[in-house]
């Protein structure tokens, strides 16, 4: 356990009431989120998109067989990327988006429930790609729901859940890390733009306050050459209970299901501008 620990950005464990409130945050905005794939299968089975499928897109030879797949995976990835990347900005520069976006900032130290613990709007227009772009371009079905289940999902699950891994430093060049969606979630706020890309690093690199200072760094790498991943450090780390998770009582109790029945329980360690930050996000559940 502790040789995992040292991995972990925040040295400290969400709490199994935060864990719930993302939970909750979840199956409050998910419907919107399946909207536009469910239009978007309508149409494409009614010939209304320019979507088709076929038996084995590998040996398709009307849409460029192998060549087409990884064509179109490419694409897909880009430009979803950049609709992530620049949607996801909108919430951190203009307060009309913000008072949508920040209800997920109320979950200062994630973990994988929070992946889409969005609200209504956000959680539609994340998924607005999945309908765009069968009425722009011929498009494959298949590999547009698995490039976002296999590749955006599942990528989103490794950025919240806390931990980042040797194999990709968050100094690399070109791919964000755990680290950075972390950093994103801790100090990103209304003018504080850090981080809102998901893939690629560029977009952020591209604009004006898209990064957070390189000297104020705080990934694991950097936390260890200070020594702040010991063994004596982590047996001071208090780690939760999440069996409660699954006890029928613990979704029973009172506020159980508001997705704001906890508090930020970093706020005691934070510098004055970050609790000014902090403040602000659990104001978030103030209005629904």
């Amino acid at each position: 356990m502790a040789e995992k620990w040292k991995w972990k950005t925040n040295p400290k464990f969400p709490s199994p009431e935060k864990v719930r409130d993302e939970i909750v945050q979840t199956a409050k905005g998910i419907y919107t989120a399946t909207i536009p794939p469910t239009i978007s299968i309508y149409l494409s089975q009614t010939g209304k998109s320019k979507a088709y499928c076929s038996g084995n897109p590998l040996t398709d030879s009307d849409h460029g067989g192998a060549m087409g797949v990884l064509i179109q995976f490419l694409l897909i990835v880009i430009v979803s990327d950049f609709w992530e990347w620049g949607y996801h900005r909108l919430g951190h520069v203009y307060p009309r988006f913000w008072n949508f976006h920040k209800h997920h900032h109320v979950f200062f130290n994630p973990s994988p429930f929070a992946v889409i613990a969005d609200e209504y709007v956000d959680q539609f227009f994340r998924a607005l790609p999945l309908l765009v772009f069968p009425m722009i371009v011929p498009i494959n079905m298949d590999i547009m729901f698995f490039t976002y289940g296999a590749f955006f999902y599942a990528y989103g699950i490794y950025l919240h859940w806390g931990y980042e891994t040797p194999y990709l430093s968050a100094h690399n060049p070109i791919f964000n890390s755990a680290y950075h969606h972390y950093l994103h979630h801790a100090k990103a706020i209304l003018g504080k733009p850090y981080h809102t890309g998901f893939f690629f690093k560029i977009w952020d690199n591209c604009v004006s306050g898209g990064v957070y200072p390189i000297e104020k760094c705080f990934c694991v790498q950097c936390e260890q050459k200070k020594g702040k991943r010991s063994e004596e450090a982590f047996k001071k780390v208090v780690v939760p209970d999440y069996s409660v998770l699954l006890n029928w009582r613990f979704w029973m109790g009172r506020g159980a299901l508001s997705g704001t029945s906890a508090s930020d329980e970093n706020i005691a360690e934070l510098t004055e501008e970050e609790k000014v930050f902090a403040s602000a996000k659990r104001g978030a559940g103030g209005r629904r």
